[in-house]
């Protein structure tokens, strides 16, 4: 942004220093070779650009010539990901280290019967609990918190005691590109800072002390009461 600012200003600035040379010029315009005046302007005026130029780094340079792209132009940015089908379909196939792995599998085991944006959703609330002091600072501490006492921790797959075999590669391969968008820091604007979640059928006993957020798909989602959604 400060960039773009920068060669803003650096246009606006030639163009006004231009504009004062013509006006200049105009008032010179009645001596007897206004021509060879004009002449001498400019090659003024070139010569302190080209002095000022000469002064600004190669890096810079590029960055000061490349104007602002048009609002809208498709870009690599994932910030703005729109959560749909489309795009998701658009996407390369995805890979990454650990942390993608983990992450990419609990959306698989927790979420692939559900809607992209409810698949985005559960991503959200996985990497609201890295952000919190309150859980592991890493996506696959997170996801194996509590892992290896049946049915106490946070992920029931990890628990359950039934092996985690991918079995659906196609839907595998799209919550692979899900994850690598939210890893790669895609908005989080489905669930207004949620932490926990829970399917539409069951009704956990702690649902009722925390704020509802959002209900996307099969899933209801909550944070606690006073968290910000920051």
């Amino acid at each position: 942004m400060r960039m773009r600012l920068t060669w803003t200003m650096c246009m606006a600035g030639l163009l006004s220093f231009a504009s004062q040379g013509q006006a200049e010029d105009v008032r010179v315009s009645s001596a007897t070779n206004p021509t060879a005046v004009l002449d001498t302007r400019l090659t003024e005026l070139l010569g302190q650009e080209r002095q000022a130029l000469s002064a600004v780094r190669p890096d810079q340079m590029r960055l000061l010539t490349v104007p602002p792209k048009p609002r809208g132009e498709n870009t690599s940015d994932v910030s703005g990901v729109i959560q749909s089908a489309t795009w998701l379909a658009s996407q390369p196939a995805a890979s990454g280290g650990a942390e993608w792995q983990c992450l990419s599998e609990a959306l698989y085991f927790e979420a692939r019967g559900e809607t992209v944006a409810g698949q985005f959703a559960v991503a959200e609330v996985i990497l609201n609990r890295v952000d919190s002091p309150a859980y592991p600072n890493s996506v696959c501490g997170v996801i194996n918190q509590g892992t290896g006492q049946r049915y106490q921790c946070q992920f029931t797959y990890t628990c359950d005691g039934n092996a985690e075999v991918i079995h659906e590669p196609r839907a595998y391969s799209r919550v692979g590109k899900i994850a690598r968008a939210m890893l790669d820091g895609a908005e989080r604007s489905l669930t207004n800072g949620a932490t926990h979640y829970h399917t539409r059928a069951v009704n956990p006993r702690w649902a009722s002390r925390l704020a509802k957020t959002a209900t996307i798909g099969v899933h209801y989602f909550y944070r606690q009461h006073g968290q910000s959604n920051g």
